[in-house]
């Protein structure tokens, strides 16, 4: 007959047994696609590292995207001419910009640079891909006001790609200024110091390129983090984004935007924009 220790032991290696089921499948469920990555609204930011922010990042961590990529009606948004054009980091590396145009995007901005210390690997190709395939293009920096003075930013910027030509297919370069991907929303600023930062990077670049840089932000962190400054409004574009059928509210200061990036999940690279105004329009944008 079984001996009380055998039996013991046999119930041990079953309750071992059903143990590494458990750790196995726990695993496999953490192994999945996007099984750690942070869901919208979730606060934390530990799955990028410095350099790797793109327009909408951290847009996308605060407030989600519910859209499913389908450009909005224009008539329900109240569009009356637009160009399609779509923004690029070097999440996307090198982009398919024949299939872009076929699908008819006319402009394209490329991530140049982050903070004083990153520059996009891919930028040759994105940057001067989308001017040889016939569209207008523009550069933007990822703003990280934590990290050094505007100026110094807007400089590195200038120097790296965000420069600006007269030649009719250069757009003036874009401040993206957003949440934080990498930790406080803010960037550890105050409202005030915050519209200070932002004024220090605009005055440089427009002395550095003779332009104004184009803001690109959303209505809700500009609310929280300059105080809805309207400081801007009637000399910098604004570029808004919002993942809806409509632009929605604008921050203070700006009567109408000149890009709405509407989605993060378009076909090909995902950011897709729309330009308010005719193609003529964006021409005289890109000429100054």
């Amino acid at each position: 007959m079984p001996s009380f220790r055998s039996g013991t032991a046999r119930r041990r290696r079953g309750i071992a047994a059903v143990l590494g089921m458990i750790v196995s499948l726990l695993a496999l469920v953490l192994a999945l696609p996007g099984a750690a990555s942070a869901a919208p609204g979730d606060s934390s930011k530990a799955q990028l590292k410095h350099g790797e922010a793109w327009m909408g990042a951290g847009i996308q961590m605060h407030e989600g995207d519910r859209s499913d990529g389908t450009p909005p009606d224009e008539e329900r948004a109240g569009l009356t001419a637009t160009v399609h054009g779509v923004d690029v980091s070097s999440h996307q590396g090198n982009v398919a910009w024949s299939t872009l145009w076929n699908s008819g995007v006319r402009f394209a901005y490329v991530k140049a640079t982050e903070g004083t210390s990153y520059k996009n690997p891919y930028f040759a190709q994105q940057y001067n891909g989308s001017y040889n395939q016939g569209m207008i293009r523009g550069a933007y920096h990822f703003a990280t006001p934590n990290s050094s003075s505007g100026a110094t930013q807007a400089n590195y910027f200038a120097g790296n790609g965000g420069g600006w030509s007269k030649d009719g297919k250069t757009l003036p370069g874009v401040l993206d200024i957003e949440y934080n991907p990498y930790g406080a929303t803010c960037y550890g600023l105050s409202q005030s110091a915050m519209v200070n930062w932002i004024k220090d990077f605009t005055n440089t670049y427009k002395a550095k390129t003779g332009r104004d840089a184009v803001i690109y932000t959303t209505t809700s962190w500009w609310t929280q983090c300059t105080g809805n400054s309207g400081a801007f409004g009637n000399t910098n574009p604004l570029w808004i984004a919002r993942y809806a059928s409509t632009p929605g509210t604008l921050p203070a200061g700006w009567g109408f935007y000149t890009f709405w990036q509407y989605t993060s999940t378009g076909p090909t690279v995902g950011d897709h924009n729309y330009f308010n105004g005719a193609m003529d329009r964006l021409q005289a944008l890109a000429n100054g």
